[in-house]
């Protein structure tokens, strides 16, 4: 018997969270239920959620905190609600890690289609064993993506695994220019509910990790997208 996926509901409105809870068991998940930012970290930790679906305003530790402590230690996939539909927000929520945001109040259809177009991201993105390495090299970087490791500079960079498939992807066919909405496709899936701020979110931080080389750097082409530029030595 496959066993069901397991959803942690962090909100600190309890007729929220067992609605929530509600709709998820109706489609076959497994649920839990916590209403603060403390307990939500003890208890990730006990039931190791297949998707987190995080409340970003709770007493004592908010949603931002509690989503940076857990991408210390893991990957799991996180959706953020919040009441707050501002911009910033947003960026802040997905920089910090976050796969998805939602605006409350949302709807229910839309909250089930969204956790399972990123449960299914988060699957496909899963290394599989293979026998050849999946790795591009240039001066003063490494991007490993059979184990998700990117060596710049001689160190090792910590990066989220969206942020190394982007760089990878770009790095991969140099020179080549991408839109924004290819690289949503390649590397979110084109289940993907959002818009192509989520490209520009992340190739800012990948610039704040890995500067310009002489060799190579991530360009802007203006009104269309990106490129992993390799100039000529």
């Amino acid at each position: 018997m496959v066993s069901k996926q397991k959803i942690l509901i962090v909100d600190d409105d309890n007729n929220i969270a067992e609605l929530i809870a509600l709709y998820l068991t109706k489609e076959c998940f497994e649920t839990k239920i916590v209403n603060d930012g403390e307990e939500a970290l003890k208890e990730f930790r006990k039931f190791q959620p297949d998707l987190i679906i995080l409340d970003l305003m709770l007493p004592g530790i908010d949603g931002y905190q509690v989503c940076r402590e857990i991408r210390h230690s893991s990957d799991v996939p996180i959706i953020m609600l919040s009441a707050k539909g501002e911009t910033f927000d947003k960026v802040l929520g997905l920089e910090l890690g976050a796969d998805d945001y939602m605006i409350k109040p949302f709807d229910s259809k839309e909250l089930v289609a969204r956790v399972r177009a990123v449960l299914r991201r988060f699957q496909v993105k899963q290394p599989a064993p293979v026998s050849n390495e999946k790795c591009v090299r240039y001066p003063d970087l490494v991007i490993n993506l059979t184990n998700y490791a990117v060596t710049y500079m001689g160190k090792q960079i910590d990066m989220p695994p969206k942020e190394l498939e982007l760089l990878y992807f770009l790095a991969a066919s140099p020179n080549q220019v991408f839109t924004r909405e290819q690289l949503l496709d390649h590397i979110w899936g084109y289940e993907y509910i959002g818009d192509t701020r989520t490209v520009d979110v992340h190739i800012k931080r990948l610039r704040e990790k890995i500067k310009d080389n002489p060799a190579w750097s991530i360009a802007t082409v203006w009104g269309i997208g990106y490129k992993f530029e390799v100039k000529n030595q």
